[in-house]
């Protein structure tokens, strides 16, 4: 018997990639399953070893959050660069100091945003369709990469998304988009502590920080931007807790409240 996997694996990724724009089983996620995956998050997001690599996601996500709010507004796309050591920069050509802006603020709330949508996929069924997406958006960002080190992240997150599309049950996709959820929720907080030393004790790097240059466009201080990441990613996380505290509601009975 013959595996289609191997005879044509590209006619197999793509199918399934199709595939996973529908509705899968709801996972059922224990306590104790709840539990290993926040440690598994933490494990991505936290320990320098493991955020030397999934740390290159986060800044890939966040420059493609300045990216794609940059086209929301009709802005023109110079292009991505990514680097190994975790920075970014994302080029675009406004007129406006409004569309500036907006393309600007959405850079560290965006992990906390996907992560979120994420989590509630990974939940509701939706975890094959969130693959699927991730998968396609992350292709697509190659229009965008300007550097080799771009490249290489970017074709190495493809990698990774393409070999979970092909090997991960459909099923059990959304445990496993939970898991990265809850790590790029892990990975904004990592990201908003970054951005506060800068501003506190590393000022010779604010040219680097999305507050600064927001000030420097609108004339309003830092810290009120800094507050505005804080209150998005705190926002994200709020809507992430909403189907973790049913299975916790469930674990501990039910006179407890899910929210």
């Amino acid at each position: 018997m013959t595996n289609p996997l191997w005879d044509n694996p590209a006619g197999t990724w793509w199918d399934r990639i199709i595939s996973g724009f529908s509705q899968s089983t709801l996972p059922h996620v224990t306590g104790t399953e709840l539990a290993l995956v926040v440690l598994l998050a933490v494990a991505l997001s936290l320990p320098r070893a493991t955020w030397r690599y999934f740390g290159l996601l986060a800044t890939a996500t966040h420059e493609l959050g300045h990216a794609f709010a940059a086209l929301m507004t009709g802005q023109r796309l110079g292009g991505i660069r990514l680097s190994l050591d975790h920075s970014g920069t994302t080029t675009t050509y406004s007129r406006g100091r409004l569309a500036a802006a907006w393309s600007t603020f959405w850079g560290y709330p965006v992990p906390a945003v996907v992560g979120a949508a994420m989590v509630w996929c990974g939940f509701n069924g939706w975890g094959p369709a969130a693959m699927s997406v991730g998968t396609l958006l992350l292709l697509a960002s190659f229009v965008f990469i300007r550097n080799g080190a771009g490249l290489l992240i970017t074709a190495a997150a493809v990698l990774a998304a393409a070999l979970l599309v092909l090997f991960v049950p459909p099923d059990f996709t959304g445990h496993v988009m939970i898991v990265l959820g809850l790590a790029l929720l892990v990975a904004a907080v990592r990201d908003l502590a970054k951005l506060a030393n800068v501003h506190l004790r590393r000022r010779d790097r604010l040219p680097t920080s999305d507050a600064y240059l927001l000030s420097r466009t609108t004339s309003i201080p830092a810290v009120v931007w800094f507050a505005l990441f804080a209150a998005v990613v705190a926002g994200a996380w709020w809507f992430a807790w909403q189907p973790m505290a049913q299975v916790l509601a469930a674990l501990l009975g039910p006179g407890v409240p899910a929210a």
